[in-house]
């Protein structure tokens, strides 16, 4: 039994309610479900929603924090999303036989995983209400927001402005690493991002979907997908993600990380800071290191699953550190007369 209770989002399989349930055991969560939804203990059990994998108290301490569970009664069974994706296509078995036909066509090849995502990820987001911008027109989306967040645009530029801000504090947190001698150059450096991210408004256009193409992560809808893993072909499904629907994509959202490829903490600052110590007399190129630290130029959206710190292996490009030095001009020997 675990010493602090898992939080987890339960369903039941006919019901389309879904409620937070926390408990210490697998047998806790199932029995406090029953009483949820009003179903017989015995008999049931619950599995996980992504896959239909059934909950033992042995496998149960390693389910993530909020995971999705089914609650299953005697005689009732769970194949994963698929189930919901075989639910809805039965739905149009009738008047469209042809759309069946392509969508089992498009779920059987060998990339069947990655499309059952996204299929499932449409099941999830169809009936919400993502055309809704403002607080008028969706006030569920803004419960437990301040009130001064008027527009879902609005409030998801300032979370991601929030993400910047958070990476800018720890490298203010630097100049004491680098000397006394090399401490105006780094505040200097430092001077220079952050004059430059207030100028991008820290970036928050990344989150924002009525922002301009290239300096938003998502579509115009507001859909993000998983930018992750950095080896992209050892990613068997892509997750993604619509925010602007419901209040729970939206705190959902909030555990997907943007993440440095090149590493933050490992890698760019202690590059910074050597750089910075050791530039004897070359400047240091602020605006290569301030791509890495704030910008999509190494910043990528990755969903927690798909977060593996094992691929982030990268080093600074050392041609980069230092502004190229101008070449000085040789002088021509003046000809002889």
């Amino acid at each position: 039994m675990l010493q602090k209770p898992k939080s987890v989002k339960l369903r039941a399989l006919r019901s389309p309610r879904k409620f937070g349930v926390a408990g210490r055991s697998c047998q806790e969560v199932l029995r406090k479900g029953c009483l949820r939804f009003q179903l017989p203990e015995r008999g049931s059990r619950l599995c996980l929603y992504e896959d239909g994998t059934e909950l033992t108290e042995d496998y149960f301490p390693s389910v993530p924090d909020n995971a999705e569970l089914v609650l299953l009664t005697s005689g009732q069974a769970w194949q994963g999303y698929v189930s919901d994706i075989g639910r809805f296509l039965s739905a149009f078995h009738e008047p469209h036989a042809g759309l069946v036909q392509a969508a089992q066509q498009l779920l059987c090849d060998e990339q069947a995983p990655q499309r059952q995502r996204l299929l499932a990820d449409l099941l999830h987001n169809v009936s919400q209400n993502i055309a809704a911008e403002t607080r008028a027109e969706d006030p569920p989306w803004f419960e437990g927001l301040e009130s001064r967040f008027q527009n879902k645009s609005g409030y998801l530029r300032y979370s991601c402005e929030s993400r910047i801000r958070s990476y800018l504090r720890e490298v203010s947190s630097y100049p004491s690493l680098v000397g006394a001698e090399a401490q105006e150059e780094f505040l200097r450096v430092l001077g220079s991002m952050c004059q430059k991210l207030r100028s991008v408004q820290y970036n928050g256009s990344y989150f924002d979907r009525g922002a301009k193409g290239g300096s938003r992560l998502c579509t115009p809808e507001g859909w993000f997908s998983c930018q992750g893993p950095f080896d992209m072909d050892s990613c068997l499904s892509r997750h993604s993600i619509n925010p602007y629907g419901n209040r729970e994509s939206r705190i959902l959202f909030s555990t997907w990380n943007l993440d440095h490829i090149i590493e933050k903490k490992r890698t760019i600052i202690p590059t910074l800071v050597e750089a910075i110590k050791e530039q004897d007399g070359r400047e240091v190129d602020w605006e290569y290191f301030y791509g890495l630290l704030f910008t999509s130029e190494n910043l990528k959206l990755v969903h927690i699953v798909c977060h593996k710190k094992t691929i982030h292996k990268l080093n600074c490009d050392p041609n980069r550190i230092y502004k190229p030095q101008p070449r000085l001009k040789r002088r021509r020997p003046a000809r002889k007369r």
